[in-house]
This record gives structure tokens, C-alpha cells and sequence, in this order.
């Protein structure tokens, strides 16, 4: 069973989880129980962060890092079976300006915005604005290398003008374990940190 630390009326801190759905705290000193909260807390409380459907940790950064990976695994795996090839994308609605965006650069075949849940101190997309059939990286044929350059150089230029020079990674999520989570192929630029290795 995985231990965590909650102060207990007893005035010990060492509790541990309990029963087959985890869904208690038994304190190890008095045995005392408590329910887990049916919703757990916002990031901003560090009181528990859920990082499975059988295992609760504490609200540590790390922790917390771990919850958002399991979200951000359902978000896409929600996409993909949801995904439309013709069908509009958020990404669409932006370009057409149905859905605001903090646009940093736009071309005729380009548009770079900063991501609204940034991973980084930097961190923007940059998007096709006509698909032709890039939802995803695997789908690119020979007839999209023209388009796949430019985005790429695009990236490079927006890196440059918000002062990268000395660094940023280029991320492209494909499909669902790739956690993907538009249908619509875009560039993730990360920087302004030192960024480590291995990314996962």
C-alpha cells in the first residue's frame, strides 16, 4: 500500500490508503479513517492530487506532473476517437478568428500563437492554416514536404524573434501515444529554460 503523509487528530502524520478502491485514509498510529474527497482539491491546494484511478499521492510538483500526464493521456485518447479529417479543429476556428488567440506571427501558410497552457517559460504552436490532409505527422506524403519545411522554418523565425537563440525544443505529438490531442498536425516550441533529457 502506498504511504502518505496527513496530520491526524491523534497528532501523528504518518497515514496510509486502504481498501480495494482506495478511496480512505487510515492513520497507522490510532487507526482512524477518513474519506478521500469525491473531487479532489485544485493544483493550488496541496492537500492530494490523483495519479490513477487506484493510486493517490500527495500534492507535490512531481506529483502533480504526474496527474496532468493522466489527463492529458485521456484528452487523447478522447481525440482520437473523436477525430474528423474534414471536419473543423479549434486550430480552424482560430484562424479564422471565431476563437481568439494570442497570434505572435501569420503568413499566407503559417500561424504561430502562444499555447494557452504553457510548458514552458516560452512555449507557442505553429499551424498549418490549410491542412491538406496533415492531421497528423504519419498522413504527410510527398506532396506536403513544401508545407512541412515552411512550418518548420516558421518555427525557427518565431524562436528567434522571442529571443531562443540559445535554445528550444520542437515537439510534434502524433496519434493517441504520442498524445495528440488536436487532429490537425502543429508544431509545439518550448524554451526560454534548460530543458533536460530524456523529454518523457
Amino acid at each position: 500500500e502506498l504511504s502518505v503523509r496527513r496530520p491526524c487528530r491523534c497528532g501523528k502524520s504518518r497515514q496510509m490508503l486502504t481498501g480495494a478502491r482506495l478511496i480512505s485514509l487510515r492513520c497507522l498510529s490510532c487507526g482512524a479513517a477518513r474519506a478521500l474527497p469525491a473531487r479532489l482539491p485544485s493544483p493550488a491546494c496541496s492537500a492530494f492530487a490523483r495519479r490513477s484511478p487506484n493510486t493517490y499521492l500527495t500534492g507535490r510538483s512531481s506529483d502533480r506532473s504526474l496527474v496532468k500526464m493522466a489527463s492529458e493521456t485521456a484528452a487523447a485518447k478522447a481525440a482520437a476517437a473523436q477525430a474528423n479529417d474534414e471536419g473543423p479543429t479549434i486550430f480552424d476556428k482560430i484562424i479564422s478568428g471565431d476563437i481568439p488567440a494570442n497570434i505572435i506571427y501569420q503568413d499566407e501558410y503559417a500561424l504561430a500563437f502562444r499555447d494557452i497552457n504553457p510548458q514552458a517559460p516560452v512555449h507557442f504552436l505553429v499551424i498549418p492554416k490549410h491542412r491538406n490532409g496533415l492531421t497528423r505527422l504519419c498522413k504527410a506524403t510527398e506532396s506536403n514536404k513544401e508545407q512541412l519545411g515552411h512550418l518548420m522554418l516558421v518555427a525557427s523565425k518565431v524562436a528567434i524573434a522571442e529571443g531562443l537563440e540559445p535554445g528550444y525544443r520542437v515537439v510534434v505529438n502524433d496519434g493517441p501515444q504520442g498524445c495528440q490531442s488536436v487532429y490537425h498536425l502543429h508544431l509545439h516550441v518550448l524554451g526560454g529554460k534548460q530543458l533536460g533529457w530524456p523529454p518523457c
